[in-house]
């Protein structure tokens, strides 16, 4: 059989509402399989091909996206093996992951639940583990991780909202959640939830700011990843701040403390003074 007809026969297999692994029988899938399962495989192809548009500026035509974007590739190939994996074809979904894996250097587990819309720009080192649960218009740099941290076969990975974005190398740990619209600094370790509309930065991650109320991108996508607050000069200049006053204090005492003495010397010198003209 061809490579067109196997393409075909997996195509098949993910879109048929039925259809077991000979290994599945007592393998039940995800309990978030159902998440994201009315759309259509070819209209996720679709969203997911064209919101790189809105993404990335050096994205100039569709042919191009669909050639030489790593990131395109490992989700359109994810699209198909998730399905798979719901329908119980476990063997199946895993070689095609592994054979993405294989070409794009892009990890994603086939159990996975990925959400629209979903953008890896430059794709590198990315790992998605299998109970991880990610919402629509969600965007992760090279090198992001999203881990487990814990050896039981539940739920052990994060769960991102919608509007997520995730710098470079951070590495999301555990079966934490991240609301909507926040943003990871790159090379952050986040492993505690956190709330919507926040940014978080550092290891372990904290949150810095809240951007709540703040006027977001009008398409709906904030790529400004680069407008991090400076956690370490903010903490530098405060502390500075703080040495000048206590500065100024001890300087204001020690002249304090001079004016007394400055008087105590001339009195001694009165008496002794007043003590010769008596002898």
């Amino acid at each position: 059989m061809n490579n067109k007809a196997n393409s075909h026969v997996l195509y098949r297999m993910a879109e048929s509402p039925s259809g077991l692994d000979a290994h599945a029988a007592d393998a039940p899938a995800p309990q978030s399989a159902k998440r994201f399962s009315s759309h259509h495989l070819s209209a996720e192809w679709q969203e997911d091909v064209a919101c790189v548009f809105g993404r990335d500026p050096a994205a100039r035509t569709r042919f191009e996206v669909l050639t030489t974007y790593p990131g395109v590739h490992a989700i359109l190939i994810h699209r198909l093996s998730h399905r798979l994996w719901r329908r119980g074809f476990l063997y199946a979904a895993r070689l095609l992951s592994f054979l993405s894996r294989l070409w794009s250097n892009i990890d994603i587990h086939p159990g996975a639940t990925i959400g629209r819309r979903f953008f890896i720009d430059h794709g590198a080192g990315v790992v998605i583990g299998e109970t991880a649960e990610i919402g629509d218009d969600v965007t992760l740099y090279h090198g992001v991780t999203l881990g487990g941290t814990s050896w039981s076969k539940g739920r052990r990975h994060p769960t991102l909202g919608n509007g997520v974005l995730v710098g470079a190398g951070a590495k999301i740990l555990g079966p934490i959640t991240l609301g909507d619209n926040v943003r990871v600094g790159a090379n952050s370790v986040v492993v505690k939830d956190v709330p919507s509309n926040s940014t978080v930065v550092g290891i372990p991650g904290k949150v810095v700011q809240s951007r709540q109320g703040l006027a977001m991108n009008p398409r709906g996508i904030d790529l400004d990843h680069h407008r991090i607050p400076d956690v370490v000069s903010q903490t530098l200049v405060s502390m500075m701040e703080r040495i000048e006053v206590l500065e100024n204090r001890l300087h204001a005492t020690k002249l304090s403390e001079s004016d007394r003495l400055y008087t105590y010397h001339e009195a001694l010198e009165m008496c002794e003074a007043a003590k010769a003209r008596f002898d």
